[in-house]
């Protein structure tokens, strides 16, 4: 609550202000494993390592770079049934991968033809801004002026004037119910078809306190 973020004791004018910056998506991130089940250890490894190697190929197929792949190393385990009679099913080997993308109209071809060899669970699709660090300062930026000017409306409304900053606190947005992305429901996304949303939406929130003149 933001009554909880006000300082207890009053004083002078605080006031809250919030800001946000939005941005088309310029980068995606695509989390998926392939996961193989067989009779044997052995056979289990050989065909994860065969899709591992069609889903390498695919990867670079589609333009993304191998630097952009972060992967996992093979890992094994036995899998089982829990009925009225515990039964092992086999031996299943997986791969994670955490695969990054700038290539946004792509995104849907590039899952289909990596479902297609054999990454058969996609865990997540992300999509994001570069320089988001940069955006975050211009949110922030807009949230102090945001504040500012609240604060100086109350002030000419009682007929005082604003005197010093004295006090500035950083705010969690997602503790005002700010939002941080916008979907395809909104006025600016694209087609229906388009799996990225219209704008990824970086947030900033502060409460700033003043002296009064």
């Amino acid at each position: 609550m933001i009554t909880m973020q006000m300082l207890k004791q009053p004083w002078g004018v605080s006031a809250h202000g919030t800001a946000s910056v939005r941005r088309k998506p310029d980068l995606v991130r695509v989390r998926f494993k392939v996961v193989r089940l067989e009779q044997t250890p052995s056979r289990a490894f050989e065909a994860a390592n065969d899709a591992v190697q069609a889903v390498r190929r695919t990867l670079r197929e589609h333009g993304v770079e191998d630097a952009a792949v972060d992967s996992s190393r093979l890992g094994l385990k036995s899998s089982w049934s829990y009925g009225t009679k515990r039964k092992l099913l086999g031996y299943e080997c997986v791969a994670a991968f955490s695969v990054e993308s700038h290539a946004l109209d792509d995104v849907q071809s590039l899952l289909v033809d990596l479902v297609a060899v054999g990454a058969h669970e996609i865990e997540e699709v992300a999509f994001d801004v570069r320089g988001k660090r940069e955006l975050r300062a211009e949110a922030r930026r807009r949230a102090v002026t945001a504040a500012r000017e609240k604060a100086e409306l109350y002030a000419e409304a009682v007929g005082v004037r604003l005197g010093d900053v004295v006090h500035i606190e950083d705010v969690n947005p997602d503790s005002l119910g700010v939002e941080r992305y916008r979907s395809h429901s909104s006025v600016d996304v694209a087609s229906e078809q388009d799996l990225a949303p219209g704008s990824i939406v970086v947030s900033a929130a502060v409460i700033l306190g003043f002296s009064l003149a």
